[in-house]
């Protein structure tokens, strides 16, 4: 008699859209597109910016002001350097690159310049967004195969990293107290939350979060 098999997991291949080099490109591309698209719904309706309050306050006050200098600089360069960060470590952060230089920087640039069609027309918004992060994703992949792929040096990015996990440890405490200064109960819930998740050893500002989150939810703070 033959010994049973033993089952095989697939390997993931260039085909598979999940670790292919064009998936990346493609959902740069959507994402981009989605959040420029926001942009132009804030920019006509006053909703749908995708950022926080404060960043978005930057182009509202471009808008009503007709100054997009702050709005333009702080996206712009976020943009810029989350451009480069990601050619070296292989990971995009969403934060700086698309929801602040895609959904805030450009559109500030181009109503600054007088390009308002493309963003207060939704469909141009689309495909700028599209184009936009079309262009993101080829230059990280670009960048990436003819440095990263070529040589076995890190170019540093293994330190970009290391740096970035070790301050991300005392951001736990650091978003205990900004909970605790909105209220007691949604402080509460923060530290709870990163009890739970130190006891399971995983990342407390996640499990402070979460707890603020919740407590949020049944004590709201009043604005």
């Amino acid at each position: 008699m033959s010994e049973p098999t033993q089952p095989t997991i697939d390997q993931p291949t260039s085909k598979d859209f999940w670790h292919a080099d064009w998936g990346f490109v493609v959902i740069t591309t959507m994402m981009a597109a989605g959040v420029f698209a926001g942009t132009s719904m804030y920019y006509n309706f006053g909703v749908g910016a995708f950022n926080e309050v404060a960043i978005v306050a930057m182009l509202k006050a471009g808008i009503e002001g007709g100054s997009y200098g702050a709005a333009a600089a702080f996206g712009a360069s976020f943009l810029f350097a989350r451009i480069l960060e990601g050619s070296l470590v292989g990971i995009l952060d969403l934060g700086g690159s698309i929801l602040t230089g895609v959904a805030i920087g450009v559109p500030a640039i181009l109503l600054s310049v007088g390009a308002k069609p493309l963003v207060q027309n939704f469909g141009l918004a689309l495909l700028t967004g599209a184009i936009l992060g079309l262009a993101i994703g080829l230059i990280i992949f670009f960048v990436r195969k003819f440095t990263i792929n070529q040589t076995k040096a890190t170019f540093g990015a293994d330190v970009m990293m290391g740096a970035g996990n070790a301050t991300g440890r005392f951001l736990g405490p650091l978003i205990i107290l900004s909970a605790a200064t909105a209220s007691i109960p949604i402080g509460i819930g923060s530290t709870i939350g990163a009890a739970l998740f130190y006891a399971w050893k995983k990342p407390i500002p996640g499990g402070a979060i979460i707890g603020a989150m919740i407590m949020g939810l049944f004590f709201p703070v009043k604005l």
